[in-house]
């Protein structure tokens, strides 16, 4: 990669080869998370979308299967949903209202839904104004009951100043967002509540969890609508960035997103009747992925035999989240034989959703050495070697990534020895 700058989110210039942001592109695009081209790197680096390669598509893969499971599975009255990308700031929701309102004339109805029209973007710009759009239909799914929520993932559109200056670089952002309807009276004790569910989970996942924090939005920035406001931040090498934000909103913006009567937006605290407050959390999924890689990323010096250093490059990336768990290769022996054990392994991790990678496919010959820095840089959890011994006596040499130790296992228990494994480690 040639020497040049990059600007991330902040307006800041980071330089390629003279701090950890290069170390961490360029492992990156060595190792198939990103493409090698610049303007991916660019992207991501700005908490954009990108082009993934494919360890980066199973590692935000992990990370939204991971939010969904934790703000959708985990609690009731969280309902799924899914909208289209061209919603806009104006949705096809207020389009509706005006169509069934009977006292206008063709002339004004046209009118009014031109300028509906002029005032919508192409692209939605966040997943707010979806749910707010499907809050009357979701009344049924809760008796009008309160609190519930309705959550959805998907692309935005968020072009920013600047963006003309990085080629190709992308204007779309990942966003998980999850809309929470409470009473008024309730609604700070749940802002509390999801801000604390928030830091909790991404603090789950990191080596070092104080790297994230949370701050609450100044008064300055919140518009009319907006009662309060919390930031879940990051701190990379470059500067602190926003991971997520959480809004509380008033019933206005119910009220503004749907102009027919109040009364088929009112739901039932108790046995009061009332307008809804809302909580916004919306999260940026792809500089989520970054900041993950970057929590995980460990160099690691040790002294061999010899008194020579090494410094030892490992993505330690959470169980849960590695987009590849376990890494099949062969050792001496007979090459077909050995080849044809690791396809029945390989296809018996497969069948269990254990994602593994083919290394035995590979032709070229590399040292045992080489081997371990490749997968310990791609966050693979565990080597397994397939050898003479396993054709004899049915024994494995499993190499675990983060303590590096190697140990003898029978080819009959290392299946449910990794299931467990990640699935202590995801309850933890």
């Amino acid at each position: 990669m040639s020497c040049c700058s990059y600007i991330n989110s902040t307006g800041r210039a980071v330089m390629e080869g003279s701090d950890p942001a290069s170390g961490m592109l360029q492992l990156l695009q060595r190792r198939f998370f990103i493409p090698p081209d610049h303007h991916h790197a660019v992207s991501l680096l700005k908490g954009k979308t990108c082009a993934y390669g494919p360890l980066g598509v199973d590692l935000k893969r992990n990370m939204l299967e991971q939010w969904w499971s934790a703000v959708v599975r985990s609690r009731p009255q969280v309902f799924g949903i899914s909208t289209l990308h061209g919603i806009g700031a104006k949705g096809a929701g207020e389009v509706e209202d005006l169509l069934n309102q009977r006292d206008l004339t063709k002339e004004q109805l046209g009118e009014r839904v031109s300028e509906l029209l002029q005032q919508r973007q192409p692209f939605r710009t966040s997943l707010l104004q979806g749910a707010l759009a499907q809050y009357v239909p979701s009344l049924e799914l809760t008796n009008r009951k309160l609190p519930f929520g309705l959550a959805e993932t998907g692309l935005c559109y968020r072009p920013e100043d600047g963006d003309s200056d990085a080629i190709g670089c992308s204007s779309e952002v990942t966003e998980a967002s999850l809309t929470w309807f409470c009473s008024p009276r309730t609604s700070s004790q749940w802002l509390d509540y999801w801000t604390r569910h928030r830091l909790q989970w991404w603090r789950k996942f990191a080596l070092g969890p104080s790297d994230f924090s949370v701050c609450d939005v100044r008064d300055d920035e919140l518009n009319k609508s907006t009662l309060r406001g919390v930031k879940v931040l990051y701190q990379f090498p470059w500067g602190t960035e926003t991971l997520e934000t959480l809004w509380m909103l008033s019933d206005a913006e119910l009220l503004r997103n749907h102009t027919g009567s109040q009364a088929e937006l009112q739901c039932r605290d108790g046995k009061k009747i009332v307008l809804p407050h809302i909580l916004s959390l919306s999260a940026n999924v792809d500089r989520g992925v970054l900041a993950v890689l970057f929590n995980s990323l460990q160099h690691i010096q040790k002294v061999d035999s010899k008194q020579r250093l090494h410094q030892r490059t490992v993505l330690k990336l959470h169980p849960t989240l590695a987009p590849v768990k376990v890494a099949l290769d062969m050792g001496k022996g007979s090459t077909s034989e050995l080849r044809q054990v690791c396809e029945g392994l390989l296809h018996e991790f497969l069948d269990m959703e254990i994602s593994a990678w083919p290394g035995y496919m590979d032709t070229t010959q590399s040292s045992m050495d080489k081997l371990h820095t490749k997968y310990d840089e791609m966050g693979v959890l565990f080597t397994v070697m397939v050898g003479e011994n396993t054709l004899e006596n049915g024994l494995l040499l499993v190499r675990n990534r983060d303590t590096t130790i190697r140990e003898t296992m029978h080819i009959s228990e290392i299946r449910q020895f990794i299931l467990k494994y990640i699935s202590t480690a995801e309850n933890v």
